[in-house]
């Protein structure tokens, strides 16, 4: 998944960014919601933890800002407010759930799958389509009940594909979802690489070349066959 956390603690901030990276993620870290504003017009997140106690305008109103224009990323709101009137005010404001700090990065990790179950119309923790069974929580995959080793991008890749199974994704889309502003920049040829592992690895119909267009994750009967 590509996340955006906005937290002005640089400390936290920073635990949070290598945490999630650690686990996969691409992520990108603003201290502020002017900063998250702007990288949300330009990139696609699939998730955004937000602190609600930021400089200036704080998290909530930026939530209510952000749905009002019709950002639909799933938003885990991360601060120190416990009241219940807060939780009440954040979650009516558009959040699909909270999280009081301190925090653990393995529950953060958890719930931003479950968030991005619900978003992509998934209720099981493992996902299959055909042959293929992958686990978000520890990246394993089995294919046609043999596991499979894949390396960090190529998980990735397989996670995107899997979120979005009915479409097509272009080069450029898919970079996005991969890599984030902080890491070095990708080779031309890197997508092509990780494709070609996917379908070394597990099938060579796995992943769908659409000419002219992008990518797609292949059939589930053609995986099957």
């Amino acid at each position: 998944m590509r996340l955006l956390i906005v937290e002005d603690d640089p400390d936290l901030g920073d635990a949070l960014r290598a945490g999630l990276r650690q686990a996969g993620h691409a992520v990108d870290l603003f201290p502020e919601g002017k900063l998250a504003d702007a990288a949300l017009r330009d990139a696609p997140y699939d998730a955004i933890v937000l602190d609600l106690g930021l400089p200036g305008t704080d998290g909530v109103t930026w939530l209510q800002r952000w749905r009002e224009r019709g950002v639909a990323s799933p938003v885990l709101i991360l601060t120190a407010r416990d009241g219940i009137e807060q939780r009440i005010e954040g979650l009516d404001s558009g959040a699909d759930d909270y999280l009081v700090k301190p925090i653990a990065i393995a529950e953060l990790a958890a719930r931003l799958r479950a968030m991005a179950r619900r978003s992509a119309g998934r209720s099981q923790s493992v996902w299959t389509h055909g042959a293929l069974r992958y686990d978000p929580a520890s990246k394993q995959v089995h294919w046609r009940g043999q596991p499979v080793e894949l390396r960090g991008r190529e998980l990735a890749l397989l996670e995107v594909l899997l979120m979005n199974p009915q479409r097509v994704l272009s080069k450029v889309q898919l970079q996005e979802k991969l890599y984030d502003w902080g890491g070095a920049e990708p080779e031309s040829n890197a997508l092509e690489v990780h494709i070609h592992h996917l379908r070394r690895k597990i099938d060579p119909g796995i992943v769908r070349t659409v000419r002219g267009v992008g990518y797609a994750l292949g059939s589930a009967e053609e995986s099957e066959a």
